[in-house]
């Protein structure tokens, strides 16, 4: 049976934990990451030396980086699901917002969520997470852009690119920052809001 590692706080298993959901996969799970250590434990660098959550093991095999595990589950659980399309520019356009959100998207929205959530209030930079804030507000303007008139990111269904910016528009709405409207971006939140597996693993009380 698949086995994550990783703990539930973390954006980058909630993706995990809801497309497990979404495709009816089996999984165990065990705490790690944050105050659950474990990560710098030499079991866990010898799957993992990148020393972050999530990590899976799927028998023999260990895989790290949460959108690449995505593209695994999908290529091993469910070859062919629309998660996934599989004709080349239809998987482009999904994997470039995969992409899209670890290499723009993270970085801001790291500074702004823990300033207001893990950071406590004395030692917190509101200079710079007031920047942050600003450059994730023109990020989350390009996906209101995209969306246009569908419910979904890259396609007329749900995607890994959906899954994979869940937890971040999560906590863009939920956290207490000025956001300018997005009517598009608002409608896909609720939209993804109603799938169970986003429902239960990345819509809940930050922290």
């Amino acid at each position: 049976m698949l086995k994550i590692w990783g703990r539930t706080t973390s954006s980058n298993v909630m993706k995990v934990l809801w497309l497990c959901e979404e495709l009816g996969i089996p999984y165990t799970r065990e705490d790690a990451g944050g105050t659950f250590g474990r990560t710098t434990e030499p079991f866990y660098l010898a799957m993992n030396p990148n020393s972050r959550v999530p990590t899976i093991e799927d028998g023999d095999f260990t895989l790290w980086e949460s959108n690449s595990i995505l593209r695994y589950l999908v290529a091993t659980r469910a070859p062919g699901h629309a998660l996934h399309p599989t004709a080349p520019k239809d998987r482009a356009n999904v994997e470039r917002w995969m992409d899209w959100q670890l290499a723009s998207l993270n970085g801001p929205m790291v500074t702004v969520f823990f300033t207001y959530v893990r950071i406590p209030e004395a030692k917190r930079d509101y200079v710079a997470t007031a920047k942050a804030r600003e450059e994730a507000e023109a990020l989350w303007r390009m996906v209101d852009t995209q969306i246009g008139a569908k419910n979904y990111v890259a396609a007329a269904q749900l995607t890994l690119a959906d899954i994979a910016l869940a937890p971040y528009a999560h906590r863009w709405f939920a956290m207490p920052i000025e956001r300018a409207p997005m009517p598009n971006l608002e409608r896909w939140y609720a939209t993804i809001r109603q799938h169970p597996g986003c429902a239960q693993h990345v819509c809940v009380e930050l922290a």
